[in-house]
């Protein structure tokens, strides 16, 4: 059966592609399809000056760009082609909403695509640029290759840099920052450079008080005259624009300073009532000021943030001189808090007040000079909608193969402020079950029942004050109690865990979690004795015994993507734990080892020593048409010593491959370790190691509409990190074998976007099985035993 669906998938993928092949039959006469086009660079110039189509994105100037592709074949050409024009209807409208208009050669656009590159070259600072183009309709049959060269010629460069202030009071400020210009003599003229230094200059001035300045407070005056390959830049800095005259005529005032004078903050406010405030005709006001802020609220609006709450989040003071930089951090600190939907931050002038205050300023050359600046005052208004209290939330992930299936479900609620301070509470709870439907094992079912508490703060919890720079956001204390039901045919434990964890945000990228209390309490309650006899290494055995682990941990994540629309993006984590070290020190003074033992025990049970680490990197580029190729690679080891000297980690943090976000060619933990052979019809799925490496890539393209395909493959597997007396040397990692016993998977999958969630269906093909015997283990026949159906929510990675 099997067989017959590959065979007809086969069919009409070899159709499709004949297809794609001959869609420029239906072309009218005399016009050629649109196949590529590309640019060469002009190699003349250095590389670090030249214009390349990669670092400027000269594809976007071009009037024409090929169709989109599918699999290198015109595929959407192909299915617009086949709409009726002559007819009207939700069949052939689909046809061609699914398709698209073949790009037909334009000489008209393509002369104005040149237009668009030469008057980017000029932009850029090459005012004695070329470009010509070349088309190509020999290649192929009626289909148009063109091909732009770039002629930068020489560039015209920066000779001098003077300033002219016709706002004296701004003179010593821009100047005393000009050692951080951006524009330097012998800089080619890139007017995206000048633009970039008037954004630094009015970055600057907004963080110092100037709330009326922005760019277009700046001009350039540029003279090449005499002297055509370079250039004398002027920077002008005006004054103000207040407004006109009778006569039409600007009026003009020196930029002042602004201070804050009242900071109103409205958390209930509803942005879809027109009121300013937010509040309904029926509300309830209730005003509270409390050390510098003035909270407006509707009682009757649920939930409520309590008043110190706000006063701790928000770094803004009266008389506070105005700072663009430190409002843009009080905007992250609400948003931080979990419990504002959105916020806003309004400032209004203050007419009629402001005074003058007058300095001494001394050159370096010893001169002096009287100077003046102007402050008025601004009022903020800071607008908080809350977010709704309490949600839900539903999460499935299933595998499947030929011998296997599984099935896991997460039901979870949170509350976002359950003791009126932004704590947030959440609850989840797991269900797992997974079945065996082969024929000669006995035991075929297994159960997981999991529960999650955890509690939040949206500060740090500690037995001191923290002060935290303006970079540090989102800090975070969370308590979280779990507890774990696994009932496998084999073996039944129970898994109590603890944490206390504090997270924060460095900068825009990179975010820590370091765990100072971490307890693990595996108890065993039952193991099959005859399945503890099947497991040959020792080694392995001793991850079926009661553990307990206490230790710290931590975490790091380094992340580009600014959006979920961020088409390209790197991502790297690093989990590093490491348990018993403290308690095998106290032990180590004030115990002694188990009777008749070289280890300790705690509360009756051997606790674990040990430090395992793991890393991540994720990489997503972007193709243009709304393609991504993205990759992966991570690996991870644990390390056993001391109290544990001898045997594994705990088997809960242990490697495995396989799953919706792993090998996609098997099902979890069926893969390794090393080439341990396939045990088929025996035992339940329990394949883990000390080590793990593995390597993922993935092709995303759209189909249609909320429908994206993927092409992916994954490389990896995982081993023992030691040999002892009862292992197999086959299953240890060792650097001259461990790449002959990667395994290797291809697949295709399908991705439904529906906004808020991405549901994920990938078909992984086996082609590289290190766990059948040497000889057979490069697959070329593929069944169903040989792959998997993985169902996942969001991307694998």
């Amino acid at each position: 059966m099997y067989r017959k669906i590959l065979a007809y998938l086969s069919l009409l993928l070899a159709m499709v592609i004949i297809a794609g092949c001959n869609v420029t039959r239906d072309l009218p006469e005399g016009e050629y399809l649109v196949s590529k086009v590309k640019f060469v660079e002009d190699k003349s110039v250095p590389r670090d000056e030249r214009i390349t189509e990669d670092r400027d994105g000269l594809e976007t100037y071009v009037r024409q760009s090929p169709n989109k592709r599918f699999l290198n074949i015109d595929f959407y050409v192909w299915i617009y082609q086949k709409a009726n024009p002559e007819k009207d209807n939700w069949w052939n409208n689909l046809k061609r909403k699914i398709g698209e208009e073949p790009v037909l050669l334009d000489m008209d656009l393509t002369e104005k695509s040149i237009t668009n590159l030469e008057t980017y070259l000029r932009t850029k600072g090459y005012f004695h640029s070329d470009v010509t183009y070349e088309i190509d309709t020999t290649r192929r049959a009626r289909r148009a290759e063109i091909t732009y060269t770039i002629h930068q010629g020489e560039a015209t460069r920066i000779n001098e840099l003077n300033y002219a202030f016709r706002d004296n009071s701004l003179r010593n400020v821009i100047l005393a920052d000009s050692t951080k210009s951006l524009l330097k003599r012998g800089d080619v003229l890139d007017i995206t450079l000048l633009d970039a230094e008037r954004e630094r200059i009015a970055a600057n001035l907004n963080n110092r008080g100037y709330f009326d300045f922005t760019v277009n407070n700046i001009l350039y005056s540029v003279d090449t005259l005499g002297h055509p390959y370079s250039a004398d830049v002027r920077l002008i800095v005006r004054p103000t624009l207040v407004g006109y005259n009778e006569r039409g005529e600007a009026i003009w005032e020196e930029n002042a300073i602004y201070r804050l004078r009242n900071i109103n903050v409205y958390p209930t406010y509803d942005p879809m009532l027109r009121s300013t405030t937010g509040f309904r005709s029926n509300a309830v006001i209730d005003t509270t000021y409390r050390s510098g802020l003035t909270i407006i609220r509707d009682v009757n609006i649920k939930p409520q943030l309590r008043n110190s709450i706000l006063r701790n989040t928000i770094p803004l003071y009266p008389n506070y001189i105005y700072n663009a930089k430190q409002v843009n951090h009080t905007y992250k600190e609400l948003m931080s808090l979990g419990f504002f939907r959105t916020a806003k931050i309004d400032f209004t002038r203050v007419p009629g007040e402001e005074s003058y205050v007058t300095f001494l300023n001394t050159e370096r050359n010893g001169d002096t000079e009287l100077l003046t600046t102007r402050e008025r005052f601004l009022d903020c208004n800071i607008y908080g909608t809350p977010n709704l209290k309490q949600s839900m939330k539903v999460e499935l992930e299933a595998s499947t193969t030929s011998t296997f299936y599984g099935l896991s479900a997460t039901l979870g609620y949170s509350n976002r402020n359950i003791f009126r301070g932004a704590e947030a509470f959440d609850i989840s709870a797991r269900f797992g079950f997974e079945f065996m439907y082969a024929r000669n094992v006995e035991k075929r079912s297994a159960n997981e029942i999991g529960i999650t508490a955890g509690l939040s703060f949206p500060r740090f919890l500690l037995p001191f004050k923290a002060k935290l720079s303006m970079n540090t956001t989102q800090p975070r204390t969370r308590l979280e109690l779990s507890f774990d039901y696994q009932d496998r045919p084999y073996y039944r434990r129970n898994i109590f865990t603890t944490r206390w964890a504090y997270s924060w945000k460095q900068g825009e990228r990179s975010s820590f979690v370091i765990r100072p209390v971490d307890i693990n309490w595996i108890d065993v309650k039952s193991v099959d004795e005859e399945f503890l006899a099947d497991i040959d290494n020792r080694y392995l055995r001793t991850s079926f015994e009661s553990q307990l682990t206490a230790g710290l941990s931590a975490s790091y994540v380094y992340n580009t993507q600014r959006s979920d629309m961020d088409p390209s993006s790197t991502l790297v984590r690093i989990n590093v734990e490491t348990a018993g070290n403290l308690i095998h020190g106290l032990s180590n003074l004030f115990s002694h080892h188990a009777p008749g033992t070289d280890y300790f025990k705690i509360f009756g049970i051997r606790y674990s020593q040990y430090v395992r680490t793991e890393l991540s990197a994720s990489q997503r580029i972007s193709l243009g048409h709304n393609m991504v190729l993205a990759g992966r690679l991570c690996g991870g080891v644990g390390v056993t010593y001391g109290n544990s000297h001898g045997r594994s980690i705990p088997f809960d943090r242990m490697f495995y491959c396989g799953g919706a976000n792993s090998m996609r060619g098997w099902v979890p933990r069926t893969l390794g370790p090393g080439n341990m052979l396939e045990v088929k019809d025996k035992t339940y799925p329990a394949q883990v190691g000390d080590v793990r490496l593995e390597a993922n890539a993935e092709f995303r393209f759209p189909i249609w509409w909320i429908f994206h395909g993927a092409v992916f493959c994954d490389l990896g597997n995982v081993w023992y990190l030691r040999d002892t007396e009862d292992s197999n040397p086959e299953e240890v990692f060792h650097f001259n074998t461990f790449y002959k016993q990667l395994g290797f998977n291809t697949g295709l999958g399908i991705r439904i976007d529906a906004t808020f969630v991405i549901l994920r269906i990938d078909l992984g093909m086996q082609i590289h099985n290190p766990g059948r015997p040497e000889g057979q283990r490069w697959i070329h026949d593929f069944k169903w035993k040989n792959m998997a159906l993985n169902f996942g929510v969001g991307y694998p990675f």
